[in-house]
């Protein structure tokens, strides 16, 4: 089944980690930003106005994997938990930061995709357009693996990098269609193909095809 969409405005961030602070967040929560925090927070700020919610969809294949090995590096160590250092390292917690950022009480959706690509993120941001809502915020973020890791298939091929877009039914903006293909692909895991869908959003090629773990999707510009 084909499903028509419009994206209203997006914002990618590959500056360095530890870029500018984000514009929209209030100083006393800043503090809690961990470098890929304010990344994503940083694509966020390019695509919603100070007081708008959206409901939104958070996708990530690792998340903060990063604050997490340092946690399980502690315990090894036999070293107390930091309770803020755990609650920032869970897969929902930059989700939570943005309800907290921008007061709203809308659906937020944390999404872990494993090798299943940045389909799954929209397969759930337009199923939210589905259920009446008239915009959806979708934001795909990753960070570089820590070394700890040995699988080079789930290597990174860039230092990290946020996307946000923001998708409505209709109106101004780029309308597209999206559509599974009936053959499978492998382009490796989410951050692999986000460049992919970036230059597929600025430059002028009509479609893009993507997928990975027995899947392939389609975006066509119409």
């Amino acid at each position: 089944m084909a499903l028509d969409f419009t994206i209203r405005g997006w914002h990618a961030d590959f500056n360095p980690a530890d870029g500018p602070a984000p514009h929209q967040v209030p100083k006393n929560l800043l503090r809690r930003l961990n470098p890929l925090a304010r990344r994503a927070f940083r694509a966020i700020d390019g695509c919603i106005a100070p007081g708008e919610a959206l409901p939104a969809v958070f996708s990530s294949s690792h998340g903060q994997i990063a604050d997490s090995l340092a946690l399980l590096q502690t315990l090894q160590a036999g070293e107390d938990l930091s309770p803020a250092g755990f609650s920032l390292s869970v897969h929902n917690a930059i989700a939570g930061l943005y309800s907290m950022v921008y007061a709203h009480r809308l659906e937020t959706v944390a999404l872990a995709p494993g090798a299943g690509g940045v389909g799954p993120g929209f397969i759930e941001a337009l199923g939210l357009l589905g259920e009446g809502h008239p915009e959806v915020l979708l934001v795909f973020y990753d960070e570089a693996l820590p070394d700890f890791y040995p699988n080079t298939g789930y290597r990174l091929s860039a230092p990290g990098a946020a996307l946000a877009l923001r998708l409505a039914r209709g109106g101004a903006g780029l309308v597209c269609r999206f559509e599974r293909l009936a053959e499978p692909r492998g382009d490796g895991e989410q951050p692999l193909q986000l460049p992919a869908l970036v230059e597929f959003l600025f430059d002028t090629r009509a479609e893009l095809r993507l997928g990975e773990n027995g899947q392939g999707w389609l975006w066509q510009k119409r």
